[in-house]
């Protein structure tokens, strides 16, 4: 069952109007990204913060962010975040935290894990402790940061901007907006070569493409937390790598170079061969740190060793990282790594002749299979033994963990191994059931045929059935949908939008949601079709003077199918006449086909219901005549086509009704909708347009055409600047143009001249002064454009 938000009603009364409406708006996306539990906090946040007294946009951009937030990293988060903004309340401004919560997503998704984005708000306290002034700039340039630095890597860039321009306001501003030399410097500084967010997917796509098989790996600040450096683990089934690596050097500076690409590989193999080669967890007590690392340096080979019966190529990856030996040894690390090297390594171990390297290696080969790790335990107590011995004889210093542990940068710190550190699985499952999200999926028509109803399901059902098409009742001849008065709405997409006045896009700023369009009378239609006839007479013949003429003949051309037989007496004309002869003799034949795809977007607007001057029809009416007037003529021609409606209500609604496919016929069905459509709301342009396009995109057609037919200018309930909308619109176009889609507009608009030429550029768009002309201009106008 869906979760309403009615069932809220005491928590929603309690916001103001403002954020009432909003949350309207973002109840749909947020009750797909957040479990019954999850909504409970969201709204509880959302009032919280309502409370601060702060103003309301601080509660209405929560409300409007969080749900992307919870998508890119879960939403346990929300509640932490909410503390941390009302622990920062009393410190800065209700601008400063609105414009925290506004950059949470874009935060959330570069960090890509819960607990980095908690770190991401301790450095946030740092900044608001030690440089509050310099937030704001920060903030706003946060994007451009997190593309270019680590969590570590930002924690020190602040931290040096603060300590620097402690008592300089201005410095303060100046650094952290980037606009100073010394911001600039330490932001080189501190730039790792790859980021882990960066090449997730493709470090994904690459393990399940060897190892058969998924693994879940999060990045971790290795660079932030003392503990580890930037040492890999494992932790209940999950790998963690470093959130970047560098390209390293491992051989020294005159040695290969090992893109960190390469690194990340490496260690997501290592990891994975723990993962497919353990068994039972190793005992650790009673066991000092010396024995410890022996084991786990032996644990190391064993599984490389069974990853390398599979994988023979994994050895070369392995190997390219591991330092080069220490000689003379001098502690027992050099003895530890160098044993780690010559088990990688055929010819390091020939050539390494110390008795203590020796007996490992011997150990190691006489090893008839790898499965058992009970054999790693007695193998690294034994060689332990023997370095205890050796570390007596030589007189070197007393083993240490930090020192003397393992060099090889991709190898994790083998806490996985540990009875102390195993995977519990009823504490996973008590914690996986208190996170539990329900699951929407969708099902085919004989599943939802014989589902099992659960009778006493509530909101907090864990699994939600979607049937992807309608489902008709045979004896009420209609849908469930229209059965329950509920129809069907596709998830929310989202897009970015232009603000002109600081020159950056806003990102996932726009829903676009997708509305099932209604069904009326595809006889209305038909008629108008037949009040239209003359109109559809005179496009047939130009139809029929613009169809394909199967195939053309092209002459004078170097290479072709046959000889161009005069071509050739001319050339051979020339040549006795001691002139330089034509060489194109040769003609081709080429099938003439037309490679177009078209859509029409028209104008839903609550404008489109007014009557036009002089007439008794509505906009909408003419609207109507074009489109159908339009598809009867691409029907005819054999251009692809589509034709889709939008109208907005606000930012979190802009509606997408998809009248025609472009795979759908023109018949019955799609009359039907054309025939039932109606104006509301406003007109948000630019998102249609990125929506629209992203439907062309799909198309194999070489030649895509946007046809915009409107009657007024971008305009919504939330946007008081008539400039915004139409800047945004305009950059929509330029995006579409680079992309290869043509746009062109049909305005109703008598003043369109004073817009429409800075939205989609000089002859790409038509007025129409006679609004009665429009169902003959568009078909017209197209056969012109394509001709």
């Amino acid at each position: 069952m869906a979760i309403h938000l009615d069932d809220y009603g005491e928590l929603l009364a309690e916001l103001p109007h403002g954020a009432q409406e909003v949350l309207r708006g973002a109840w749909q996306e947020a009750a797909r990204a957040l479990s019954s539990r999850g909504l409970d906090n969201y709204l509880k946040g959302a009032l919280a913060l309502h409370h601060l007294g702060r103003g309301e946009e601080v509660a209405v951009s929560f409300i409007q962010h969080m749900p992307a937030v919870a998508r890119a990293i879960g939403e346990d988060v929300l509640p932490d975040l909410v503390n941390f903004l009302l622990s920062m309340a009393s410190k800065t401004s209700g601008q400063v935290l609105t414009l925290i919560v506004q950059t949470a997503p874009a935060a959330a998704s570069r960090l890509g894990d819960q607990e980095l984005f908690r770190q991401y708000l301790s450095v946030l306290g740092i900044m608001l402790a030690q440089a509050p002034q310099g937030l704001r700039p920060m903030l706003e340039n946060l994007p451009r940061l997190l593309e270019q630095l680590t969590l570590g890597g930002l924690r020190r860039w602040v931290q040096w901007g603060a300590q620097a321009y402690r008592s300089d306001v201005e410095g303060q501003r100046r650094y952290f907006g980037l606009q100073s030399a010394d911001a600039l410097a330490v932001l080189q500084q501190e730039r790792r070569g790859t980021l882990f967010v960066d090449i997730q997917r493709r470090l994904n796509l690459y393990l399940r493409a060897l190892w058969g098989r998924d693994f879940f790996l999060r990045p971790t600040a290795g660079d932030f937390e003392s503990r580890d450096g930037l040492r890999p683990y494992i932790e209940q089934f999950v790998i963690h790598i470093a959130d970047a690596y560098d390209d390293v050097r491992p051989q020294g500076d005159d040695g290969p170079l090992v893109p960190a690409l390469e690194v990340y590989r490496a260690a997501a193999n290592h990891a994975a061969a723990h993962l497919v080669f353990a068994r039972a967890p190793l005992p650790d007590e009673g066991l000092d740190a010396l024995t410890k690392a022996v084991v786990e340096l032996v644990e190391d080979a064993r599984v490389e060793a069974a990853a390398m019966r599979r994988f023979p190529k994994l050895r070369a990856q392995w190997r390219a990282l591991h330092p080069p030996p220490v000689e003379p040894p001098t502690r027992a690390g050099d003895l530890i790594n160098r044993l780690a090297l010559a088990w990688l390594d055929e010819q390091a171990a020939q050539a390494d002749r110390d008795p203590w390297v020796q007996q490992g290696v011997q150990a190691l080969a006489a090893w008839p299979d790898f499965d058992d790790p009970q054999r790693s335990l007695a193998l690294g107590r034994q060689l332990a033994e023997s370095l205890r011995e050796r570390i007596r004889a030589e007189g070197w210093p007393a083993f240490s963990a930090r020192q003397d542990g393992q060099r090889a940068l991709y190898r994790d710190d083998n806490r996985a191994i540990w009875e102390s550190g195993a995977y519990d699985e009823s504490v996973a499952l008590a914690a996986t059931w208190a996170r539990q999200q329900q699951v929407r999926r969708k099902v085919n028509v004989m599943e939802m045929v014989n589902e099992v109803d659960v009778e006493f399901a509530g909101d907090d059902a864990q699994e939600v059935w979607i049937l992807p098409t309608e489902f008709w009742l045979d004896q009420e001849g209609v849908t469930i949908n229209s059965l329950l008065g509920r129809p069907p709405v596709a998830d929310p997409v989202h897009y970015p939008e232009w603000d002109y006045q600081i020159q950056l896009e806003r990102p996932d700023w726009v829903t676009v949601l997708e509305r099932h369009a209604q069904a009326g009378d595809a006889a209305r239609i038909d008629a108008l079709l037949a009040e239209q006839k003359p109109v559809v007479q005179r496009l047939r013949h130009m139809i029929e003077a613009m169809a394909p003429q199967g195939l053309q003949r092209i002459r004078k051309v170097e290479d072709g199918d046959e000889l161009d037989l005069e071509a050739a007496v001319r050339a051979w004309v020339d040549l006795r006449m001691g002139q330089q002869p034509d060489p194109r003799i040769m003609m081709q034949h080429r099938l003439h086909t037309r490679d177009v795809a078209v859509l029409l977007l028209l104008d839903l607007s609550a404008s489109a219901n007014d009557p036009v001057r002089g007439s008794e029809q509505t906009v909408l009416d003419l609207t109507r005549a074009a489109a159908a007037l339009l598809a009867e003529a691409l029907q005819r021609i054999g251009d692809r086509c589509a034709i889709h409606g939008f109208r907005s209500d606000g930012r979190h609604d802009v509606h997408y009704l998809r009248i025609k496919d472009f795979r759908e016929a023109w018949g019955e069905p799609a009359k039907a909708r054309l025939a039932a459509l109606e104006g509301a709301f406003s007109t948000r342009l630019g998102a249609a347009l990125r929506h629209a396009g992203q439907q062309l995109k799909r198309q194999p057609q070489r030649k895509k055409i946007v046809f915009v037919l409107t009657d007024g200018e971008p305009a919504d309930v939330d946007v008081r600047d008539p400039q915004y909308l139409r800047f945004d619109a305009q950059r929509a176009v330029q995006e579409l143009k680079r992309d290869g889609i043509v746009t062109y507009c049909l305005t109703l608009d008598p003043r369109a001249d004073q817009y429409v030429e800075r939205i989609f550029g000089a002859r790409h768009y038509t007025v129409v002064d006679r609004v009665q002309r429009l169902p003959e201009v568009l078909p017209t106008l197209y056969l012109g454009l394509t001709r």
